[in-house]
């Protein structure tokens, strides 16, 4: 009865403990948004994605630049000297002179039509960055939520595998002692032997495995993890709104940040034909300039009489420069048509991240309603398990079921409970990917998460 007693214990304890992370627990500190948190200041890929952004928002002003105008200052000073002799009675004369001016020329296009097309570009590359960044946020938000998981889950399976080499090896000394006084073989004892040995084996490899899982956490948020608050006991699990497969599949093939990824290079490919074509096409500029030259001049004569000319000069011009292309080895027609073939792969890229999109919220909206029905399976299945070892370990006692059969009975107990705490993990973790395929997931849905924490 001693026996029965510590059995019924130890069940209960599995489910009151629920989705505890483990029987016996760290101090519990780090909640999902503190380590989500954590991880935003220090993970290397969104860091990354941070510094791209910043790049890829100076697309506009340089854009912007080829419609504005070009000013530039040019400056020279140059020392001379010359000496000449002349045939005759003619002295000879050497002359020093210094000439330097500068020159101020201001450029402004009027119609240069690949600028302008230049300048839409430019605005699709900071669309296309903003995009690609908001996909990088929603990767590292499941990232996260997968190491906090993960880690919550390998401490689970450890706690759970130490409790049941605890249960096995009270089985182990109830089948020795029920054979020193003959009322069990020598089996029984082997078998429980045998359970536990296995259960020594199944701790180390998941010790291993928890280290490993606190190993990932950490390279996302760069700390040890300690004290991760686990979920909630008997939590339950939303429908996702709207339920319907089919509207979340549409509005992945529109919110989707990886589809508005290609979406941006589609246009932007568009315009690089139209820019390139532009190559064919007459240049018009406003040109002005305002400058000044000045020059020095000393001439010193055979006789030794010296003179000295100077001059500043200054100098003013406004007018319009019209260009017109005529022939240039046939490389903008080469260009038009290297344009005319991205564009075609863009438009391919961008169906195939539509399709990738809707088959994600497919995925996603199907794993959450798997997930929710194999939740109450387990569950149902779990209280299962618990009668089944009340009823094996009485008929052990009566002599009725063998010792095997009871220990086949704990271990269906412990391995339901593990898939219990795994479902509802991964029922989680498939909401985030469907609101990832569809673009909507953000940082409410963490805090969202992080409420159902205990």
């Amino acid at each position: 009865m001693k026996m029965k007693k510590m059995i019924s214990l130890m069940v209960a304890g599995c489910v009151s403990v629920g989705l505890a992370g483990g029987l016996v627990q760290p101090a519990r500190g780090a909640d999902l948004m503190a380590v989500y948190r954590d991880a935003v200041a220090y993970d290397a890929q969104y860091a990354a994605a941070r510094a791209a952004l910043e790049a890829g928002r100076e697309k506009l002003p340089q854009g912007r630049a080829g419609l504005l105008p070009n000013v530039g200052v040019t400056s020279s000073t140059t020392w001379n000297e010359s000496d000449t002799n002349f045939r005759g009675p003619v002295p000879s004369r050497d002359s020093e002179f210094n000439t330097n001016g500068w020159t101020v020329s201001l450029t402004q296009p009027l119609f240069r039509w690949q600028n302008w097309v230049a300048y839409n570009q430019s605005e699709l590359a900071v669309a296309q960055a903003e995009a690609q960044f908001n996909l990088a946020r929603q990767d590292l938000i499941i990232r996260t939520v997968v190491a906090y998981f993960d880690v919550l889950v390998a401490q689970d399976v450890l706690a759970t595998t130490q409790a049941q080499k605890v249960s096995i090896a009270e089985q182990l000394e109830s089948a020795k002692r029920n054979f020193e006084v003959g009322t069990a073989t020598i089996t029984d004892s082997q078998e429980a032997q045998s359970r536990y040995d296995l259960a020594i084996a199944q701790e180390i490899a998941a010790q291993n495995d928890l280290n490993v899982k606190r190993n990932v956490l950490r390279t996302v948020i760069g700390k040890e993890p300690e004290g991760l608050k686990p979920v909630k006991s008997g939590v339950r699990l939303d429908t996702p709104q709207p339920a319907d497969i089919e509207k979340w599949a549409e509005m992945a093939e529109t919110g989707s940040h990886a589809v508005q990824v290609s979406q941006a290079q589609y246009e932007i490919a568009m315009r690089e034909i139209e820019r390139q074509r532009a190559g064919h096409y007459p240049t018009l500029d406003l040109v002005a300039t305002r400058g000044r030259s000045s020059t020095t001049n000393t001439t010193v004569t055979g006789a030794g009489v010296g003179s000295g000319v100077g001059s500043d000069t200054y100098s003013n011009t406004v007018g319009l420069q019209l260009s017109i292309p005529i022939f240039a080895g046939g490389a903008t027609s080469s260009r038009t048509r290297e344009a005319l073939a991205l564009k075609e792969k863009a438009a391919a890229d961008l169906e195939n991240a539509r399709r990738t999109a809707a088959l994600n919220a497919r995925q996603g909206y199907l794993g959450v309603h798997a997930g929710q029905a194999q939740v109450k399976a387990f569950e149902a299945a779990l209280i299962s398990s618990q009668l089944s070892v009340e009823s094996n370990k009485l008929g052990y006692e009566v002599g009725v079921r063998i010792n095997i059969d009871v220990l086949n009975a704990q271990s269906q107990v412990y391995e339901t409970r593990q898939k219990l705490v795994k479902a509802r993990m991964d029922t989680l973790i498939a909401m985030l990917r469907l609101k990832a395929a569809a673009g909507s997931l953000a940082e409410e849905d963490v805090a969202a998460i992080n409420a159902l924490l205990e």
